[in-house]
Order: C-alpha cells, then sequence, then structure tokens
C-alpha cells in the first residue's frame, strides 16, 4: 500500500491562502527587517496580495512557485514557508520560511519543513531541496541542520543588507536523505 501524507500535523497545517489572510501576508512581506534575508527591494500592497490570491493556482508545477500559511493548531498563522526557483527539468526548488517571533523556538518551523519535505518528495517528485541562509542566522542553520540537510559551499559577500555584504551557506537535501521517522 502506498504511503499517504497530510500537510499536517498535530501542532501545525500547511494550507493555501485566503483572501482573508491578506493582512497576515501584509506583515510577513513588508517587515523590513525580513528583506534583508530576500531579494525583496520593496514593500507589497494590498492590490499585489490580493491579485496574487486570485490568480495563483498553488501549484508548483503551474506557478513556479508554492506559497503555504503555516497554521498553529490554536488556528493563528505561526508563518509562511514557500517552494520557489522552480526547475522542472532538475527536479529542484528552493526553499524559504518565516515563523513570527512570538511562535518560534516551539518546533513549528522543524513541523513545517517535514510536512513540506514530505509533500515534494513523495507527491510532487522533487529531486532535491535547497536554501541560501545568511552564516550569521544560526537558529535558521540549527533547523537546516537538525532536518539532514547537507552545507555544500559558503559564499562571500554574497547579499547586501544596506549595512554591508553577508556570507551565505548554500543548504542541500536529496529525496533519498528524507528521514522515514518523522
Amino acid at each position: 500500500m502506498k504511503k499517504t501524507h497530510s500537510l499536517r500535523t498535530e501542532n501545525i497545517l500547511l494550507r493555501a491562502p485566503e483572501p482573508e489572510d491578506i493582512d497576515e501576508m501584509l506583515t510577513f512581506e513588508n517587515d523590513e527587517s525580513l528583506w534583508e534575508n530576500s531579494c525583496v527591494t520593496g514593500p507589497y500592497s494590498r492590490y499585489q496580495l490580493k491579485k496574487y490570491i486570485a490568480e495563483n493556482q498553488n501549484n508548483l508545477f503551474i506557478d513556479g512557485q508554492l506559497r503555504l500559511l503555516i497554521e498553529h493548531s490554536s488556528g493563528h498563522v505561526a508563518g509562511i514557508v514557500d517552494l520557489f526557483s522552480f526547475d522542472a527539468r532538475h527536479r529542484r526548488a528552493e526553499i524559504g520560511i518565516v515563523i513570527k517571533e512570538e511562535y518560534r523556538r516551539q518546533g513549528i518551523a522543524y513541523d513545517a519543513l517535514c510536512v513540506l519535505e514530505k509533500h515534494c518528495f513523495y507527491l510532487l517528485g522533487i529531486h532535491q531541496l535547497y536554501a541560501y541562509i545568511r552564516t550569521d542566522n544560526t537558529p535558521c542553520l540549527n533547523l537546516f541542520k537538525k532536518l539532514g540537510y547537507t552545507f555544500n559551499a559558503t559564499l562571500k559577500d554574497w547579499m547586501y543588507t544596506g549595512k554591508g555584504y553577508k556570507d551565505i551557506c548554500i543548504v542541500q537535501k536529496l529525496q533519498n536523505q528524507l528521514h522515514e521517522g518523522y
């Protein structure tokens, strides 16, 4: 019998964005402190996010990305996890994750990434997941290490933050590295 995997654990649910999530999404997207960890160069408008939710099919193969809200068992949004830079030919995608401050250090990011990995590797046929992580982001580096990602390279002065350049690590996980224990 083939295994099936849910997009939930006891503590979290990964779900598609709904129109009523616009304020939550604006909070994440327009948090300037997070821009230093991405390629964002300016704020998003309510109209842009409304249009994104309406037009996006939340299908990695059609949209080239997959954005899921991390809903805590309390019913509140605890974070967002994204797959992007999807390459169908090479079956790989980049991961991004952000957790609200009040939900950090509770295992939510770990649970969300475990669920997302299973979804990617078992259902979507992704061969590899990867992330670019700033070398000074110790909690994130520890999270990916705990999840079994390999650290493949450090790129010097890779990201400009407005206060100078930062080094990043490239971490990667192949489909055959998924642990059955979670």
